[in-house]
């Protein structure tokens, strides 16, 4: 299996941009045109809409740009300090296996949060991964994707550094019961450079195919 195209972008990637390329890239891999590709980003703060969103849970409509995403799940956010990993995947040549592969994401963001000795989880009936802490469990990184002729795209966030107190504008993943946190906010001095060598270094692990870096 030729290997996938593994891109870092540098400074905040519009995400009207970023749904652009995402669209593009998958009808090119569907035709053969192009390999698979993870992309790493950040976006500028705003919020996203997946297909099962309520709107009672977008609490502050005028704070942030909101945006329609087409992925599964709910209300989310996005900014600076969140590593966003867009992965774009031919599961026609894996498995196609659409709980298979939200579990591989799953999977792979609990394999990377570990190089930092931080023991995330899933939680049944709940997207997304988990931290366990005194009195209580907080989300540190969320999954939503969208497949079209079983090729992938959306993917996972992983909060690093971001500013937790923009989650109040929504209840976030319709889970209101819950809080956030990040790296950071568990005491960890992570950078963003050390969370994407933790990406790569695991992608194969569940994957199956080493990434191949390249910077945008």
């Amino acid at each position: 299996m030729v290997r996938p195209e593994w891109r870092i972008s540098e400074g905040l990637v519009p995400y009207e941009e970023a749904l652009a390329t995402m669209e593009a890239r998958v009808a090119d891999i569907r035709a053969g045109r192009a390999r698979e590709l993870v992309w790493l980003l950040e976006h500028p703060p705003l919020y996203t809409a997946g297909t099962s969103a309520r709107a009672q849970d977008l609490l502050e409509p005028m704070r942030f740009p909101v945006h329609v995403a087409g992925r599964g799940g709910q209300y989310t956010y996005h900014g600076p300090g969140q590593r966003v990993a867009y992965v774009m995947l031919d599961l026609r040549r894996r498995h196609q296996d659409v709980r298979r592969f939200v579990a591989d994401l799953e999977d792979w963001t609990i394999r990377t949060l570990a190089k930092f000795n931080v023991r995330a989880e899933r939680r049944e009936g709940r997207v997304g991964v988990w931290v366990a802490r005194p009195g209580r469990e907080d989300k540190i990184a969320a999954i939503g994707v969208r497949i079209r002729h079983w090729v992938s795209f959306h993917g996972i966030s992983i909060n690093l550094e971001p500013d937790l107190g923009h989650y109040a504008g929504i209840v976030p993943c319709g889970i209101s019961q819950h809080g956030v946190t990040s790296l950071v906010d568990l005491g960890l001095p992570v950078t963003m450079t050390d969370l994407d060598m933790a990406l790569a270094e695991t992608f194969d692990e569940v994957f199956g195919a080493e990434a191949i870096r390249s910077v945008a």
